[in-house]
């Protein structure tokens, strides 16, 4: 009979300590920005147009506000990923942001502070007895500003079970006619004349009501090419790109053998960093390699949680325009995005108030899914709007 017993008896110990910082080498560049901005699908002119840019509130280049977890050297899941599990892996559970208003330009040089915060575990049908483990990250700029505070989950598991008990009968992409791609398209460019017909205006507190529908955001049919360039996107990921962590180790950590590998290995990265470059070799192979996906349990090759994250920031962000932003979003993962599927965003205001900082708050409730209906995540979130 197997054992399908979880391990969690070492976490206790890291609780509420303070773990090695996400720190850049060297400024960021306004390349870095757009280079993020066109891998998540996210065509704001302000994230990446210098002309269009200049003439908006900031007068220059802006990041979008889902960037800051770019600047982390692991997706922000650091505080979520510490303690020995034998024999687990790991995926995104969620995300939680608070956002306390300083942006981040080309020239800023960010550090995060991480301090792991507490787990349960939990029977799943995924995996059985499963994980749950939360951190905390607060993102600094040079000057001590404080930009933003994430609070990350991750679903640490045991692979085998995922394999015994999960459905892996999906294994095939599915298949999409010329006419249906074309009209995704469409729908594709009907969300992105939205941020358009925008541009610099106002989207008005007094203006928003309760019951509005957002506009529907179409991202997709997702890729073994269109995940890659989203990881390549995230700044960590570049050889030499960020101060490597001296404390991680994915074989201390409890990942199973042939996905342990040398990810992120600061020694390694300078002899041959192939070996550390996790989209070959390591724990995260299984998004790009169906092989290894089916190895952790997922069907076929599966996109990141933190890019779901950020789709779902920007998606909010680009209907408050450059005079709002997203203060609060409280982001559950269900299921990742598959190679073949597409992602469907939609949103509903639920309320409305001035909070006890005069800030005026549209609140919105949030749905993910595919085209088969599927609810791959859901979110609350606060955003601010000007006020006339």
């Amino acid at each position: 009979m197997t054992d399908k017993t979880l391990d969690c008896s070492d976490l206790d110990r890291h609780m509420g300590k303070p773990i090695d910082p996400g720190r850049l080498k060297e400024p960021l560049a306004n390349n870095d920005i757009r280079r993020w901005v066109q891998a998540m699908h996210y065509p704001n002119r302000v994230h990446y147009e210098d002309e269009f840019a200049a003439q908006s509130r900031f007068g220059r280049i802006v990041a979008p506000q889902s960037f800051a977890v770019a600047t982390d050297d692991g997706h922000g899941t650091a505080p979520a990923c510490v303690g020995l599990i034998p024999n687990s892996h790991l995926i995104f559970g969620g995300d939680e942001w608070w956002f306390h208003g300083p942006r981040i330009y080309g020239g800023d040089l960010i550090h995060n502070e991480r301090v792991p915060l507490d787990y349960v575990v939990k029977d799943t049908k995924f995996a059985g007895p499963t994980c749950f483990q939360r951190g905390d990250n607060r993102y600094y700029n040079a000057q001590g500003d404080l930009i933003a505070t994430q609070r990350s989950t991750s679903i640490r598991y045991r692979a085998d079970l995922a394999r015994e008990m999960g459905s892996l009968e999906a294994t095939e992409d599915p298949e999409w006619t010329d006419q249906q791609l074309a009209s995704l398209e469409e729908e594709k460019f009907s969300w992105i004349r939205m941020l358009h017909d925008l541009g610099h205006g106002k989207r008005y507190w007094d203006e928003v009501n309760v019951g509005d529908k957002l506009p529907t955001r179409v991202i997709g049919p997702h890729s073994i090419a269109s995940f890659t360039t989203e990881w390549r996107a995230y700044l960590f990921t570049i050889w030499c790109g960020v101060i490597r962590r001296t404390d991680l180790d994915m074989e201390a950590l409890g990942f199973t053998a042939d996905m342990a590998g040398k990810e992120q290995d600061p020694v390694l990265e300078k002899e041959n960093p192939e070996q550390t470059d996790g989209a070959y070799i390591g724990p995260s192979r299984g998004h790009l390699f169906p092989r290894w996906a089916r190895y952790v349990g997922m069907p076929r090759s599966y996109g990141y949680g933190a890019s779901m994250g950020a789709w779902i920031l920007d998606y909010l962000g680009g209907w408050a325009g450059e005079w709002g932003q997203v203060v609060h979003s409280n982001c559950a993962y269900r299921g990742p995005a598959f190679t073949g599927d597409i992602t469907i965003m939609n949103a509903e205001v639920i309320g409305k108030l001035v909070d006890d900082q005069g800030r005026s708050i549209v609140q919105v409730d949030f749905k993910m899914s595919n085209q088969l209906g599927t609810v791959m995540s859901t979110a609350k979130a606060e955003i601010e709007l000007p006020k006339k």
